[in-house]
């Protein structure tokens, strides 16, 4: 597999530099996720990071490289469309 060496902007990775495995298409992956233990023992917190254009160049207009955004509110979690992920409707008497 590739990886593609991707800088993280905010949050607990700030600054770094980390090898991140790209897919088929040859982009990192949307969102990175960072779970920290904590030390109590309790459940890990979770610090997630959005990808963004690192920027583009100025003849073309070509992107440049991805980016990792610091996301304080952590990820949005979506319900399913499928109208077969829905509950099912409780029987009418």
């Amino acid at each position: 597999m590739r990886s593609e060496n991707t800088p993280f902007r905010g949050g607990p990775l700030d600054g770094e530099v980390l090898p991140v495995l790209v897919g088929p298409t040859g982009h990192p992956p949307k969102w990175y996720e960072v779970p920290v233990p904590d030390a109590g023992g309790g459940p890990p917190t979770v610090h997630a990071y959005r990808r963004e254009p690192a920027g583009h160049t100025k003849r073309l207009g070509i992107q440049s490289g991805w980016v990792y955004e610091y996301v304080p509110g952590g990820r949005e979690r979506r319900e399913l469309k499928w109208p077969w992920s829905k509950p099912a409707a409780p029987p009418d008497e």
